[in-house]
């Protein structure tokens, strides 16, 4: 699928497939998402762009400059929407290539082109307006992530006071729920810096193509978007961060509501432990049990009995074992 973004004269309107070919040079952007072997035989012969995958990360054939780069925005649903785009510069348009239909992060930079009729003097500018909406969608997902985290931290503070607002009681299914949240979370955030990275670098080649000397405009502009994309990719490196740090205090209260129940069971046979042994020598058949023909005998055996389980009850207390 191609659109097509047409100036004529000033004025931009979008044309979905290619336009008729006397139409050519007033094309400033194509957009195109999982072509045809048609569509891409008349990008190839009408504009010279080689649509195939490409084996290296930046490639120039002396007509175009393909830059691919990871991008990470969120989709229509608020979804975060991880894709591959292909960068391609030329002298008079400016073109995007993308396996996944899907995918489409640039959606309403047309708009932004509108706004600033200035960002469509060249195909420079037209690129560096495309990689701001990259930079933006991935501090937007990077935003939302922040959002959840915050939220997720409310969840394990809970967790670990034994009950949510509502008053439910809340334990070691609650915890592992949320690890596996942040689990994804982290995978996210990954995403988001590889995302980054990929954009630094594609950055970085647009500033090379920029004339400090005609262009300082534009080379203002790039040097701008640079600081952006570092800061980014900072913010992003610091929720990885805490991200590993709630992780981590996930494990450790996992780790001790584990314990905690551990030590229960352990009470629990250190209390009971005596009364059955006690329970096990009246069960034994010896000729001579003189206990049997007490008046009281029934009541001692009850308090031996109950002296056993209290004694081991009282020293673990005074032990503070039971804390």
């Amino acid at each position: 699928m191609i659109r097509s973004i047409i100036n004529n004269h000033a004025t931009l309107s979008i044309a979905q497939g290619l336009p008729q070919p006397e139409h050519d040079h007033e094309v400033v952007w194509l957009e195109v998402n999982a072509p045809t072997v048609e569509e891409s035989a008349n990008l190839q012969q009408r504009f010279g762009i080689e649509t195939a995958p490409k084996n290296s990360s930046v490639i120039e054939d002396g007509h175009f400059l393909y830059m691919r780069s990871k991008l990470l925005a969120l989709d229509a649903s608020g979804t975060p929407h991880f894709g591959g785009v292909t960068f391609v510069l030329g002298e008079q348009v400016v073109a995007i290539l993308c396996d996944d239909a899907h995918f489409r992060p640039f959606d309403v930079a047309l708009q932004r082109l509108r706004r600033k009729p200035a960002n469509t003097q060249s195909p420079k500018a037209i690129l560096l307006v495309l990689l701001q909406m990259a930079n933006d969608g991935a501090d937007a997902v990077i935003d939302r992530i922040a959002d959840e985290l915050e939220r997720s931290t409310e969840e394990i503070s809970e967790i670990s006071d034994g009950y949510n607002s509502n008053g439910k009681e809340l334990g070691v299914p609650d915890l592992i729920e949320t690890m596996r949240a942040l689990n994804d979370k982290e995978e996210l955030i990954s995403l988001c810096i590889e995302a980054q990275l990929s954009l630094a670098r594609t950055v970085r080649y647009l500033s090379s193509e920029v004339d400090n000397t005609t262009e300082a405009d534009l080379q203002g502009l790039v040097n701008e978007l640079t600081a952006d994309v570092a800061g980014v990719k900072e913010h992003a490196y610091f929720e990885h961060e805490k991200v590993r740090y709630l992780q981590n205090a996930v494990t450790n209260i996992l780790n001790i509501k584990q314990n905690q129940i551990v030590k229960v069971f352990t009470i629990i046979t250190a209390v009971f432990l005596p009364p059955t042994l006690v329970g096990t020598f009246y069960g034994m058949n010896f000729a001579v049990m003189p206990e049997l023909s007490w008046e009281h005998g029934f009541i001692y055996s009850m308090g031996l009995t109950l002296s056993a389980a209290v004694l081991p009850l009282v020293y673990i207390k005074r032990k503070g074992w039971l804390r």
